[in-house]
C-alpha cells in the first residue's frame, strides 16, 4: 500500500513540476524574457520589478511542492486534486494537501505577474514605427497567451480557495452529503485547465515559426498563423467539459462539446500546413543542415501524431471507452510534453548562435555529440510513444503500478524508450559542460540575432 501511495504522488508531483514550474517558467518566464525585448527592440521589459517579483515568488512553490515528499502520510491524489479525494474526510495528511494548495498559489501568482510584463512590454516598448500587424508570431503567441492567462487563473483560484474552506473552515461545496457537488469542481478545474493546455503549446508554435522565420526569412501564411493561434486560445475555452464525458452529462452537451473540439483542428491544420509550405518552399533554394531545423520536424511529427489522437478522443463513444487510459496519457503527453520539450531544446540550439550545432563551428565535438543526441532521441521518443499508444488501446488503465502479463512486452520497450530518451538530454549536458567557448557562443549569438531581427524588419 505504501509502495503504491508514493507511485500515484510521485506521478502527482510530475504532472504539477512539468506543468507549472518547468514548461511555464521556460517558455514563458525566461525565453520571453530573453528574446521578447530582442524581437521588439526594447531596451528593457515593461516592468522589471514585477518581473523580479515572479520570479523571486517562484522558490516557495518549489518548496511547498517538494515537501510533500517527506510527509509520513502524504496522498497520490492526482494532479487534478479532484474532491472527494482532497477533502477532510478522505485524506491522510491534511498538511500534505494545503502544502500543495499553497504551492499552487505561488505559482499563479508568479504567472499572474510574468504575464502582466509581457503584454505590457509588447504594447507600450517596441521600436518606433513597428505595429501590432508588423510584430513577429513569437511576439503574438506570447501575447495572446498571457492574455489567456491572466482570464483563466481566477478561475482556478476560486476552485482552491472554496477546497481549502472545505478542508479549514467546514463548508460544503464539494460534500455531497450536505448539498455540495463534486462535478462543480471539475468543471471549475477544467475551466482553467483545458485552456492551460493552450497556454502551454501557444508559445511553441511562436518559437517554431521564429526558427523557420530566421532560417527561410518568411514564413508562409504570416497572418492566417496569428488568426489561427486567436481562433485556438478562443475555442479552447469553450470546450473543457470533453475531459469528463464520463460524468451525468445529456446527450446535446456531448455533442456540442464534440463538434467545438473536432473544430479546432482546423486552425491547427493551417498552422501545420503553413510550416510544412515553408519548409517545402524554400528547402532547394536556402537550406541547411542544423539541429534546430530537424527539431522542426520532430516537433511537426509528434505534434501530427498527438493531434491526430486527440481528434479521436474528442468523439465521446470512443473517449468513454479509453477514459483514464494510457491513450489519453500518451495523446497529451505526445502533443504537450514532447512538443515543448522540443521547442525549448530548438531555440536552445539556435538561438545562442547554435550553440552546439554553430555554423561558426559545423565540424567541433560539440556540434557532433547534438546531432547523436538529435537522433538517440527520436528513437527514444518513438520506442516509449508508439508503445504507449497501443497499451492505451487496449485499454491500460493509469495511475496503477501493475497490469496484466500480456501488457508486459509493450510496458518493457516504453521503459527502454524512456532510458534512451534520458540519455539523449545527458549527451546535451555534457557537451555544454564540455565546451570551452559557451559564454563567447552566448555573447555571439545574442548579437547574430539582433542583426537578423534587424534585417527582417528593414525587409
Amino acid at each position: 500500500m505504501e509502495n503504491l501511495n508514493f507511485y500515484n504522488l510521485s506521478i502527482t508531483l510530475h504532472a504539477l513540476l512539468m506543468i507549472f514550474l518547468l514548461v511555464m517558467l521556460d517558455i514563458l518566464g525566461c525565453l520571453g524574457n530573453i528574446f521578447i525585448p530582442i524581437i521588439n527592440g526594447s531596451p528593457e521589459v515593461g516592468y522589471p520589478r514585477v518581473n523580479n517579483m515572479s520570479l523571486l515568488v517562484i522558490p516557495f512553490s518549489y518548496v511547498l511542492l517538494i515537501i510533500v515528499i517527506f510527509n509520513e502520510f502524504s496522498n497520490g491524489i492526482g494532479w487534478t486534486l479532484y474532491p472527494p479525494l482532497t477533502s477532510i474526510l478522505y485524506i491522510l495528511s491534511v498538511m500534505a494537501i494545503v502544502s500543495i494548495l499553497y504551492g499552487l498559489f505561488y505559482t499563479g501568482l508568479s504567472s499572474s505577474f510574468t504575464s502582466i510584463n509581457i503584454f505590457g512590454t509588447i504594447l507600450s516598448i517596441k521600436w518606433f514605427g513597428l505595429t501590432l500587424s508588423q510584430l513577429q508570431v513569437y511576439v503574438w503567441s506570447l501575447d495572446i497567451t498571457s492574455y489567456l492567462l491572466l482570464f483563466v487563473l481566477p478561475i482556478l483560484t476560486g476552485a482552491l480557495v472554496m477546497l481549502l474552506l472545505d478542508i479549514y473552515y467546514n463548508t460544503v461545496f464539494y460534500d455531497c452529503l450536505y448539498g455540495g457537488d463534486v462535478v462543480f469542481y471539475q468543471h471549475l478545474f477544467w475551466f482553467f485547465g483545458h485552456p492551460e493546455v493552450y497556454i502551454l503549446i501557444l508559445p511553441v508554435f511562436g518559437i517554431i515559426s521564429l526558427v523557420l522565420l530566421c532560417w527561410y526569412f518568411v514564413v508562409f501564411g504570416n497572418q492566417s498563423m496569428i488568426l489561427a493561434m486567436c481562433s485556438i486560445s478562443i475555442l479552447g475555452s469553450i470546450v473543457w467539459a470533453h475531459h469528463i464525458y464520463t460524468i451525468t452529462m445529456d446527450s446535446d452537451t456531448r455533442a456540442y462539446f464534440t463538434c467545438v473540439t473536432m473544430i479546432i483542428s482546423i486552425p491547427t491544420g493551417n498552422k501545420i500546413f503553413n510550416w510544412l509550405c515553408t519548409y517545402l518552399g524554400n528547402q532547394a533554394s536556402n537550406f541547411y543542415w542544423y539541429n534546430s531545423i530537424f527539431f522542426v520536424l520532430i516537433f511537426l511529427l509528434t505534434f501530427t501524431i498527438g493531434g491526430s489522437t486527440g481528434v479521436i478522443l474528442g468523439s465521446v463513444s470512443v473517449d468513454i471507452a479509453l477514459h483514464d487510459t494510457y491513450y489519453v496519457v500518451t495523446h497529451f503527453h505526445i502533443v504537450l510534453s514532447l512538443g515543448a520539450v522540443i521547442a525549448i531544446l530548438s531555440a536552445f540550439f539556435h538561438y545562442q548562435d547554435q550553440l552546439l550545432a554553430s555554423q561558426l563551428f559545423v565540424t567541433s565535438s560539440t556540434s557532433s555529440i547534438s546531432w547523436y543526441h538529435l537522433f538517440i532521441q527520436f528513437v527514444g521518443i518513438l520506442c516509449t510513444f508508439i508503445s504507449l499508444h497501443f497499451l492505451g488501446f487496449n485499454t491500460m488503465p493509469r495511475r496503477i503500478p501493475d497490469f496484466p502479463d500480456i501488457l508486459t512486452s509493450w510496458n518493457y520497450i516504453s521503459s527502454i524508450g524512456s532510458g534512451i530518451t534520458l540519455i539523449s538530454f545527458f549527451l546535451v549536458i555534457g557537451s555544454v559542460i564540455t565546451d570551452p567557448y559557451i559564454d563567447d557562443d552566448i555573447m555571439k549569438g545574442k548579437k547574430y540575432l539582433e542583426r537578423k531581427v534587424l534585417d527582417q524588419v528593414i525587409r
